[in-house]
């Protein structure tokens, strides 16, 4: 009889053990692993890129909600919140972080060696310190690098096709932003070329928009160029419609400039670089580093054209650039 209860107390013990191995196996089975997502943007007006991300992490067979986690931090265009958002996703040990822009991307560097970071960032993430090189990144960050810096020259020929005889460009800049001394230089050399006096206008902060269009104004700018910085891009309506209200004929970097009602754009697209780190995001979820993931590089970039912002401009855009529009919105 002792051995029959032994053996009943042995049966209860493996099964307690049992259940509990099985309840922790499930635990960890159901719970998804957790992405970062840190922007110096604001839900608003990073809808379509983060639907693109959904999209991207979704062909990976990770959907929100179900098989994994976004924990957004927004700083709604203030810079000096970024590294405390940062450190907050460091502190809830995030499988990864994303990040959109140079400046994002250095400040979850400097967060964390460890975690896996993606980023989209400007031209030369090598020479911004962000890998070690395109092929092989090297650390624990890769991601997309969009050319935007190389395109101003193409930028500023569209604006001087829709204004013929243009004699000052004026551009807008971040001057917290380490890609806009590449951006001055290769506009400097092209306003040298076409004997185009340049205006370089600044704006750090949303502040500072309606000075740098009086400024512009004041100076007699023809036309203007935005810079592609991600703080511009959070808050682009507001720079559409100073544009507007001062008459001046405005090339952007992106097409989401374009359907807030901006002239317009040339440029890769930003909602394919976010479906792009998405995918790569799957992938590291599923167990690759980013160090073998090579930094990609855009292949396609759109013109956007708006008329109905034409027309409130006064300006007729010619036959030969509606011929090689990507997009025209009526």
């Amino acid at each position: 009889m002792q051995s029959d209860r032994m053996n009943r107390r042995y049966f209860v013990t493996l099964l307690g053990g049992a259940f509990a191995w099985s309840s922790g196996a499930d635990a960890q089975k159901l719970a998804p692993p957790v992405v970062g997502f840190l922007s110096i943007g604001s839900p608003d007006s990073f809808k379509r890129p983060v639907d693109a991300f959904r999209e991207g992490l979704s062909e990976g067979g990770y959907v929100e909600g179900r098989t994994v986690a976004i924990e957004y931090r927004w700083a709604e265009g203030q810079t000096a919140r970024l590294s405390e958002m940062a450190a907050d996703l460091v502190r809830q040990r995030v499988s990864l972080i994303v990040t959109g822009g140079t400046l994002t991307a250095r400040v979850a560097q400097a967060a964390t060696s460890t975690i896996p970071i993606l980023f989209i960032s400007g031209p030369d993430p090598v020479a911004d310190g962000l890998v070690s090189s395109l092929s092989r990144p090297g650390g624990n960050l890769t991601g997309v690098a969009v050319h935007t810096s190389e395109l101003m020259p193409k930028r500023m020929e569209l604006l001087n096709r829709l204004v013929p005889g243009a004699k000052t460009i004026a551009l807008l800049i971040n001057p917290t932003d380490v890609a806009n001394q590449v951006e001055l230089r290769i506009i400097g050399e092209a306003t040298r070329t076409t004997g185009q006096q340049l205006v370089v206008l600044k704006a750090a902060s949303g502040g500072d928009f309606e000075s740098a269009f009086d400024s512009a104004a004041k100076q007699g700018a023809n036309g203007l160029l935005i810079s592609a910085n991600p703080f511009f891009t959070s808050l682009r309506a507001d720079l559409v419609a100073l544009a507007r209200r001062h008459a001046i004929p405005t090339v952007y970097p992106w097409r989401e400039y374009v359907e807030a009602g901006g002239l317009i754009s040339y440029g890769p697209s930003i909602t394919g670089a976010y479906r792009d780190i998405a995918r790569y995001a799957s992938r590291i979820l599923k167990g690759e580093i980013p160090k073998n993931l090579a930094v990609q590089m855009p292949t396609k970039f759109e013109l956007i054209i708006n008329l109905s912002a034409g027309k409130t401009l006064g300006l007729s855009v010619p036959r030969t650039i509606l011929a090689i529009a990507d997009d025209v919105i009526e």
